[in-house]
């Protein structure tokens, strides 16, 4: 017996995944989501979100989550909260392997988005969205007046600290060698500011917590291990995001991190393949831009299959 061949199938969710769902779903093209074990992607971990449109009040980002998901879902995409395996792209339909099943599409999207790289230090799981955030633009409005540190050393690093002294009373960044991978205008501009200490050879050990989320870090030199304490209620990790593409076995056309790369509007290397959200934006990484790349994606998607008859 061979296998249903469908018209799309969705690999991640996220707002691009959801997104693209609804508008592939809306065209009739009765598509099909693997939003993985962890579905909702990066805004699973993000308490408030303030800036996505018609929400004056703001919105939980899980909850957030929930209503694209039910939206779509009402269009009638078909979601299954698992993981893709690998995938065949050497020819149409493609081939998604999901636990063991074989699944056949006509195009894919890909939307899987990118993770990001945290420390690992002891406390962390507990205060990540309770004051340790991966991204300055969506959480650095609620730290007002309060004093933040920022780990990294990297451009990132330098641009979330000089945005976040737009709220913060004082930006503290640590980072654990004292050459610093920034572009030097980024690093000066950094270095310069009044309100920005930064402190070299130093790594966070451990988070401190308190009754209404975190306190502060334990901080150590990693030469000598000397130990010191640093007073924050608010910390952004700037060390880097991976995306998710182990999957797809280089399979696309890729940069040297693993960002997938566009060749016309949405469309991969692969003809019928498309990509949305944090999986090819390394610049933006906001929900926003992650929809709008996901309605784009359906919409190429629905036109490049209509161009196939």
């Amino acid at each position: 017996m061979g296998v249903d061949v469908r018209n799309v199938i969705i690999v991640g969710s996220g707002p691009a995944g959801y997104t693209a769902g609804l508008y592939s779903a809306r065209a009739l093209l009765e598509p099909l989501m693997f939003a993985g074990y962890m579905s909702g992607g990066q805004l699973m971990l993000t308490s408030d979100v303030e800036n996505f449109p018609g929400y004056p009040k703001g919105i939980g980002g899980p909850e957030m989550m929930i209503d694209m998901r039910e939206q779509a879902e009402r269009f009638g995409l078909e979601i299954q909260d698992k993981n893709v395996e690998r995938v065949d792209l050497t020819k149409r339909p493609f081939t998604v392997w999901v636990e063991g099943e074989e699944y056949r599409s006509q195009s894919l999207i890909i939307c899987t988005g990118a993770e990001a790289i945290w420390l690992g230090a002891d406390g962390e799981d507990d205060q990540k969205g309770r004051g340790i955030s991966t991204c300055a633009t969506c959480d650095g409005a609620f730290f007002k007046d309060e004093e933040i540190i920022v780990v990294g050393g990297g451009d990132s690093a330098m641009e979330e600290a000089t945005f976040l002294t737009r709220f913060a009373s004082k930006v503290t960044i640590i980072h654990r060698r004292d050459v610093f991978r920034a572009s030097k205008v980024m690093y000066e501009r950094a270095a310069d500011h009044p309100k920005i200490e930064i402190k070299t050879h130093r790594q966070v050990k451990s988070w401190i917590a308190g009754e209404n989320g975190l306190e502060g870090a334990i901080l150590e030199d990693p030469r000598d291990r000397k130990i010191e304490e640093i007073n924050c209620t608010g910390a952004f990790i700037a060390i880097g995001h991976k995306p998710i593409t182990a999957f797809l076995e280089g399979q696309l056309e890729t940069d040297d991190s693993g960002y997938i790369l566009p060749q016309e509007h949405t469309m991969t290397s692969v003809p019928g393949v498309f990509a949305a959200g944090d999986v090819v934006d390394t610049r933006y990484r906001q929900a926003i831009t992650a929809a709008g790349m996901g309605c784009q994606a359906a919409i190429d998607a629905e036109r490049w299959l209509e161009d196939q008859h």
